[in-house]
């Protein structure tokens, strides 16, 4: 398995370093450099080109929205998770508007954090419940009415499917579904690519949104 390589950028040095002891232990992930700030952030990724950046947003010299659009500008295929301590509504989307693909809080378990940068790596969104339900009621003010298309499919979920998908809705991991439900990890795989099929989603932060717009949780 190719390891995928991050770029860790928080102004607290004891953070760093829990982060990278934590992922240190995580097959199929490396921390190939550390920044202090967003300004180091930016020479580093300019140089480096790493897959994923983990990117606080309250830094001095340069902030974590403004490291992340220069990131993005700079190096297009590299894909930043902000993973912060603030889930400010007015920070949230401007991070999301700069370019983040994931948003984290810090207190997230270990688990959710490896999965949002296995995510990341392969260019698929993931974010916090508490986050995307924010991103859900900014959609919902902004488009009032939503397309047709995106209800559609609805109904050609199986029970299994939409259990799979409530539990997804809360922000569980694939892992934590499989014991909810007595399943296998890989069976919880399949029946999320079925959903994501005929729901017409690419990623589960949509497949997510759209089952909270429908009240399922």
């Amino acid at each position: 398995m190719k390891e995928i390589s991050v770029l860790l950028v928080d102004d607290q040095s004891l953070f760093r370093d829990g982060v990278r002891t934590l992922l240190s232990v995580q097959p199929g992930v490396r921390v190939m450099a550390e920044a202090a700030n967003g300004k180091e952030a930016v020479a580093c990724a300019r140089h480096l080109e790493p897959q994923v950046v983990l990117m606080d947003l309250r830094m001095p010299v340069m902030n974590g929205v403004e490291a992340t659009r220069a990131i993005r500008d700079a190096v297009p295929g590299c894909q930043v998770i902000v993973f912060t301590t603030f889930d400010d509504d007015e920070e949230v989307f401007d991070a999301l508007r700069a370019g983040a693909l994931g948003y984290l809080l810090k207190d997230a378990p270990t688990e959710r954090l490896v999965e949002a940068i296995h995510a990341a790596a392969r260019g698929e969104s993931f974010l916090q419940p508490s986050i995307a339900a924010k991103v859900l009621a900014e959609f919902n003010r902004l488009s009032p009415k939503r397309p047709a298309e995106l209800s559609g499919g609805w109904e050609k979920l199986s029970g299994r499917e939409i259990a799979v998908l409530h539990h997804l809705a809360e922000g569980k991991s694939n892992k934590e579904i499989g014991v909810a439900l007595n399943l296998a990890e890989g069976t919880v795989k399949n029946h999320l690519s079925n959903i994501f099929g005929k729901l017409g989603v690419l990623d589960r932060t949509q497949a997510a949104l759209l089952a909270r717009e429908r009240g399922l949780i």
